[in-house]
């Protein structure tokens, strides 16, 4: 039988049985579990990374998140809180990110960094990808009006980002896809990280605590063998971190008691 009959055969029989979907998303994680896991020395076990508390990249002042939007396709507090905790940590820090969308990540960083530099795709190349012309204005809605946020425009995988680096924090949060976080990975180690750079990937757990393997195989096959820091989840977000000195972390455990809670307050902005 050609490969195109056994492609129509498989698509007959996933329209007539789409609960079969379910199944083969499933054989697709754990193959990206099996590649993942291929890779010694970084702690990982069929649990994901070893857990980062929150609680010890945050500082009092560390307790605000601004813009929110709740909307879909963003980023949790907790996740934006992460980014602007690393920021603040750096007297003078320079930000960098990857995957621009409303603009919610570089408008929280905006204001504890010195500089942020976004970079996206352009509108005519989201044009040539059918997007439409609304979606494509959303794009940078809290950041463009901010004096200290730069945007820069280009596909990721070819943009000239020798001439940028190094910088403080880098936040990759662009196409989650293996071929794409590998190639962001590989290529912000090689121009962008100094020695003392904290690399954050979002999306790099599906909910708090549930690995997305599929990202974790792309970090690890793009993060360099001699990197010498230390590769973690952080708990109570969806983001990895790489972080230049050591932090206390512990094995994951999605059953644990919900320790430690936190405070929500909730404001309509101006």
């Amino acid at each position: 039988m050609s490969r195109l009959s056994k492609t129509l055969r498989g698509l007959a029989t996933l329209a007539r049985n789409p609960w079969l979907l379910n199944t083969v998303l499933a054989a697709d994680e754990t193959a990206w579990q099996r590649r993942a896991l291929a890779h010694p020395g970084r702690g990982l076990t069929s649990r994901g990374l070893p857990a980062a508390p929150l609680a010890q990249f945050l500082s009092p002042a560390d307790h605000t998140v601004r813009p929110f939007a709740f909307r879909d396709g963003g980023s949790l507090p907790t996740d934006l809180l992460l980014l602007r905790a690393l920021a603040r940590r750096v007297p003078g820090c320079r930000y960098f990110e990857i995957g621009t969308w409303r603009g919610e990540s570089a408008a929280n960083v905006a204001e504890v960094a010195a500089t942020v530099h976004t970079l996206n795709l352009s509108a005519a190349e989201m044009r040539g990808l059918g997007l439409s012309e609304r979606y494509i204005e959303l794009h940078g809605f809290f950041s463009r009006p901010l004096a200290n946020v730069t945007h820069l425009h280009g596909h990721s995988a070819t943009y000239d980002l020798a001439a940028l680096g190094p910088f403080d924090v880098v936040f990759i949060d662009g196409d989650h896809r293996y071929d794409a976080v590998r190639t962001d990975t590989r290529r912000v180690f090689e121009h962008l990280v100094g020695p003392a750079t904290v690399v954050v990937w979002h999306d790099a757990s599906r909910q708090p605590g549930q690995p997305r393997w599929e990202v974790l195989a792309g970090i690890l096959d793009g993060l360099p063998a001699a990197a010498p820091g230390q590769l973690v989840q952080v708990a109570n977000t969806l983001c990895a971190v790489y972080s230049p000195v050591a932090v206390h972390t512990h094995v994951a455990d999605p059953l644990a008691d919900p320790l430690p809670s936190f405070d929500l307050t909730v404001r309509v902005g101006q």
